[in-house]
């Protein structure tokens, strides 16, 4: 009697818990849509804007008002690039776990506020920084450990609220991706493709406003302006707070990631069922995944009910999570060993000889556009971020609708495949980047500035475009192609971790970068030697430091062709092979009606012997179909 009355009130539990959860799906459905997207792409857009922004002349502000060599200003932005690539993975945990996307957005946003406003203090008050030169005597004075605590602590908070900010992609995607939508795919899409060109459009902006401000204006205008635009951007994000989708639902990832390693390590001596049934598979009542997938098999056994009585509790949940997890984390944990060798190939893409080069580079170089306007260094990258833009619309707007009209039907590039093109593209960027810098530093000889670090060639600054339009073509194919790849192939649940892993190979690229620096700068230089990286980019080597970064990318697509093989097909072209399977089976029974008379719909239930039932799942985003037959009666 005592168990009928608690399994009474555990049902009358989870009935309440169904309709509360049924009443919020449904206000959750009335918010979220397009309405939202202004408000969330003006946030992304003003804050890439703003940090951006500040980075052009980043090595030069370090290098002039805190007296640090080339090498050492290097050093400390491709570190500072790292960290700003790595927080969102962070960020993205605690996110999905505990603070929810709204709330990651929105205090990444008034963190990295707060960073900017500490840097634009460094330039207000001439105590954050080192006196200037004594022309007299020739002394400088390098900056104290409390001046650079500050510039680093800058650095330090703009790299903890772009932890934060990554969670937007995600959570705008939240805003539009709808299961109920047959044309769910092309929506999100087309919203990864504009969320990345109106940001595009905000870095360009940044590159161009920002940088001439800087340069003929100053510092402190050229720092304030920024901090005005990331409060802009936080304000203008928090006031669409009533419409948006805030997802409640918390999962603990890392806890969940540590109980399956767990569950199937103590599980590994037990057989798994010969039968991939749902009933020998413990999942969560409102879960799309009722069985693993076949991949990775070993971990099923985290997932794989031994006794229902001893290891079922009387509301559905398992007694002891460490030795039985749902099907839902395993599969979790199953995406990210899954895509770790394919997202290990995106590191390529940020393996740069470092972004102050580029500055030296446009500077030794005729900028004049006229006679009276001379094009800033710093924003000569705004090439690049224009050639992504000018990309993403004619592939959006023109290639593809041209592609699926000539074929007769819908094409489409999967995302696997873009970012193979991609890194194809980086390849030949650093080719045409080796090229380049052997014919400028031949000419800079042949006029007499092998000595003279500030000399300006005759020779036009815009011999630069064809390989930052390279540059950008790769990043619009590898970059939109790693978001759309993550997001899909991940559960929903951890939509904010896959949208952080292209950050995470920027941060793993920045890093790689930092040691060959250090590496080809003391094997170069070893015993006396001038070696290829000097503060005269007419005496360094920088052609054979991109020869040897072109070498490594082209190892690295040969790689990354081996990982896409082993990876097998994407949930895209599971979806579209099953599709492709099920109209030629509609074809064949239209045909078959068609020839045979006797055939029809009205008859079918006395002419036919067994009547067949399809019954569709989601198995980690792959769909899998069961035939069940069942014998007439009658």
């Amino acid at each position: 009697m005592d168990k009928e009355v608690q399994l009474s009130s555990v049902h009358d539990a989870a009935d309440e818990e169904i309709a509360s959860n049924e009443i919020s799906q449904q206000s959750q459905r009335r918010k979220g849509g397009l309405i939202t997207m202004p408000f969330i792409i003006a946030n992304e857009a003003l804050a890439r804007m703003a940090s951006l922004g500040l980075l052009p002349n980043m090595i030069t502000y370090l290098m002039g008002s805190y007296r640090l060599h080339l090498g050492k200003a290097t050093q400390i932005l491709l570190l500072s690039s790292a960290a700003s690539n790595f927080t969102p993975v962070v960020g993205a945990f605690i996110a999905d776990s505990y603070l929810g996307r709204f709330l990651g957005v929105g205090l990444g946003s008034a963190v990295s506020f707060l960073g900017m406003t500490l840097l634009w203090l460094t330039a207000m008050f001439p105590q954050a920084r080192p006196p200037t030169c004594n022309h007299q005597t020739g002394g400088c004075k390098s900056a104290t450990k409390a001046q650079m605590a500050v510039l680093l602590s800058a650095f330090g908070l703009m790299s903890i609220g772009n932890g934060g900010l990554s969670c937007s992609l995600a959570f705008g995607a939240d805003q539009v991706n709808r299961k109920d939508n047959p044309n769910n795919h092309r929506v999100l899409e087309i919203f990864f493709s504009w969320y990345y060109a109106f940001t595009v459009i905000g870095i360009l902006v940044g590159l161009l406003g920002i940088v001439y401000i800087q340069d003929h204006l100053g510092w402190k205008i050229g720092f304030g302006v920024p901090a005005a635009l990331m409060l802009l951007s936080t304000i203008l994000f928090l006031l669409a707070s009533p419409l948006y989708v805030k997802i409640t639902k918390r999962t603990t990832l890392f806890t969940g990631f540590a109980q399956v390693t767990v569950a199937a390590f103590k599980n590994r001596k037990f057989q798994l069922p010969s039968q991939n049934s749902a009933e020998f598979y413990h999942h969560n009542k409102d879960s799309d995944l009722l069985v693993p997938t076949d991949r990775l098999r070993f971990m099923n056994r985290a997932c794989v009910i031994m006794d229902r009585e001893q290891d079922i509790a009387l509301d559905g949940t398992a007694k002891n999570p460490w030795r039985l997890c749902t099907v839902d984390q395993v599969e979790e944990l199953k995406a990210i060993v899954r895509v770790i060798p394919l997202w290990s190939t995106g590191i390529m893409m940020s393996l740069n000889i470092g972004g102050s080069f580029g500055l030296l580079q446009a500077k030794s170089l005729d900028r004049h556009i006229s006679s009276h306007f001379e094009v800033p260094a710093g924003s000569f990258s705004v090439i690049m971020v224009g050639a992504i833009f000018i990309w993403i619309v004619l592939y959006d707007r023109v290639l593809i609708p041209l592609a699926s009209k000539i074929r007769g039907k819908p094409v489409r590039i999967n995302p696997k495949t873009r970012m193979g093109i991609g890194l194809f593209f980086s390849f030949l960027h650093l080719v045409t980047s080796a090229t380049f810098e052997s014919i400028r530093r031949k000419k800079a000889i042949k006029e007499g500035y092998l000595n003279d670090p500030h000399g300006v060639l005759k020779m036009s600054a815009m011999w630069l475009a064809p390989q930052l339009c390279i540059g950008g073509i790769a990043e619009a194919f590898n970059g939109i192609g790693q978001n759309e790849f993550y997001y899909t192939e991940f559960p929903r649940s951890m939509s904010s971790v896959a949208a952080s892993l292209g950050g995470l190979g920027m941060a793993a690229g920045n890093l790689v970068s930092s040691f060959v620096f250090n590496t080809i700068e003391n094997v170069t230089s070893k015993g006396g030697k001038r070696g290829w990286i000097t503060d005269n980019i007419n005496q360094g080597r920088f052609d054979k430091y991109y020869w040897v970064i072109a070498g490594v990318s082209a190892l690295n697509i040969v790689y990354f062709l081996v990982c896409s093989w082993a990876y097998g097909p994407t949930v895209d072209q599971v979806s579209k092979a099953t599709t492709e399977e099920n109209g030629s089976k509609e074809e064949d029974l239209t045909e078959f009606k068609n020839v045979n008379p006797l055939f029809d719909d009205k008859g079918s239930d006395e002419t036919s012997s067994k009547e067949k039932e399809l019954t569709e799942f989601k198995n980690s985003g792959q769909v899998e179909k069961v035939y069940k037959s069942s014998e007439e009666s009658g």
